[in-house]
């Protein structure tokens, strides 16, 4: 992170578990100011204990009234708002497009995109008033791949880079830049647990299936949550002020997902 405290200041979406849990430790380790969210309380409270630089709200991004006090809640604790990352994801319902009942697809879309444009609305005035501000948004590999059975949760990920690209035009004369970071295989428990429940259904062993998986990624490789972190980390400091409207794969390079 730049040593400037003014760009120290960061909301992290769905900051509780996970790869948002990753992100916020890293950005603390930089030295940030981090202000997250989770939908449990219980994830929220374990971060928020963690770490003394770290404060919460709880909030569904998903409803644009939460995403609302969710902002208000960061400003009153930081003073302002350097940095947002739009972690929170769903993963949707897993079944051919023909089975998806609306509901699910409508809350895959909700949380997924419309979270990532209601946190971005509510933070970019107080971005432009500074002239400043930095947008990380977390889409998938999957996005370059597609992945049979998995319809919403990948059309909303695409959605993530076409959001991506216009925020980082739109907002770009503000100072304000916008990229995306596309992992690919978590080694996390959610990651592993994918794996595991795959090769159930098929009737195979969870090595077997990991093995599928790692073929089709150039460098036969897991993703340490961390690394996202750290990529996240780069993209907001000095050292990342003039990369803007990209996509970065974090993912070993997944070439193809069955």
């Amino acid at each position: 992170m730049s040593s400037r405290t003014d760009r120290n200041r960061v909301i992290v979406t769905a900051g509780g578990s996970g790869i948002g849990r990753a992100i916020v430790d890293r950005f603390v380790a930089a030295g940030a100011w981090v202000h997250t969210c989770d939908i449990q309380q219980k994830f929220l409270d374990d971060v928020i204990a963690s770490h003394d630089r770290v404060t919460g709200s709880q909030a569904d991004v998903g409803i644009p009234g939460e995403v609302e006090a969710l902002v208000a809640d960061a400003l009153e604790t930081m003073g302002g708002i350097d940095v947002l990352v739009n972690n929170a994801g769903i993963g949707g319902p897993r079944a051919a497009l023909e089975d998806i009942n609306y509901e699910d697809w409508d809350r895959t879309i909700g949380v997924n995109l419309n979270g990532m444009f209601y946190c971005i609305k509510n933070v970019a005035p107080h971005m432009k008033a500074q002239n400043f501000g930095c947008i990380v948004n977390i889409s998938t590999a999957s996005a370059k791949v597609a992945l049979p059975m998995r319809s919403p949760y990948v059309a909303s990920k695409v959605g993530v880079l076409g959001l991506t690209h216009t925020v980082a035009r739109e907002y770009g004369p503000f100072g304000i830049r916008c990229n995306a970071i596309l992992p690919g295989l978590i080694d996390n428990d959610r990651g592993r647990g994918i794996v595991a429940n795959q090769a159930a259904e098929r009737g195979i062993s969870a090595e077997e299936r990991e093995a599928e998986f790692l073929e089709f990624i150039s460098l036969k490789c897991w993703i340490d949550p961390s690394e996202v972190g750290d990529l996240a980390v780069f993209l907001a400091s000095d050292a990342g002020r003039h990369i803007t409207a990209q996509e970065i794969g974090m993912d070993g390079n997944v070439e193809w997902e069955i």
